[in-house]
């Protein structure tokens, strides 16, 4: 059986964005959803819910236009890969998004905060060289459900540390 690629999303941003949360790509209920982090297990709108007020009690178009009046932009490394499930360690064919292009576009880009293991080493491995020099870059626990290891109560206070939120 052949494997499809799988494709992210647009980034969640506006011009004026100083914070960027890259993940490595939408897992599989992210995908069929639509929607970053669309999996009902997944941290990030419970940690978002505390640092930017976009929690998952409100609609996803809601949660995205409170991101973007905080100046925060989310995206993901790869534009594409090839990935059965959601399982980070799974990725192979990785192809990543246009950053020189983000960067040029989203000037204003001052922290980067890096959700879980893959999406740092992927983000070093393909954006970091157009990266501007003054970004500083934050490795973040994953807040995929695979990785319960870590309180919620910890990944909202090391989140909010690291991007200064």
């Amino acid at each position: 059986m052949k494997l499809v690629p799988v494709q992210s999303f647009a980034p969640i941003a506006t011009p004026k964005a100083r914070i960027l949360i890259l993940g490595s790509m939408p897992g599989a209920a992210s995908l069929a959803a639509g929607q970053y982090y669309a999996h009902p297990r997944n941290a990030f709108w419970p940690i978002m819910g505390e640092l930017a007020g976009a929690g998952p009690d409100k609609p996803y178009e809601t949660r995205t236009r409170l991101l973007n009046d905080r100046d925060i932009a989310v995206w993901d490394v790869l534009q594409s890969c090839i990935r059965p499930g959601s399982l980070d360690s799974d990725i192979t064919e990785e192809h990543p998004n246009d950053f020189a292009g983000f960067f040029a576009a989203h000037r204003g880009i001052a922290v980067i905060g890096l959700n879980g293991g893959k999406a740092a080493a992927c983000f070093r491995k393909y954006a970091a060289p157009h990266c501007p020099g003054e970004v500083r870059f934050a490795q973040l626990p994953s807040t995929s459900p695979a990785h319960a290891g870590m309180s919620l109560a910890r990944k909202i206070a090391l989140w909010r540390a690291a991007l200064e939120l």
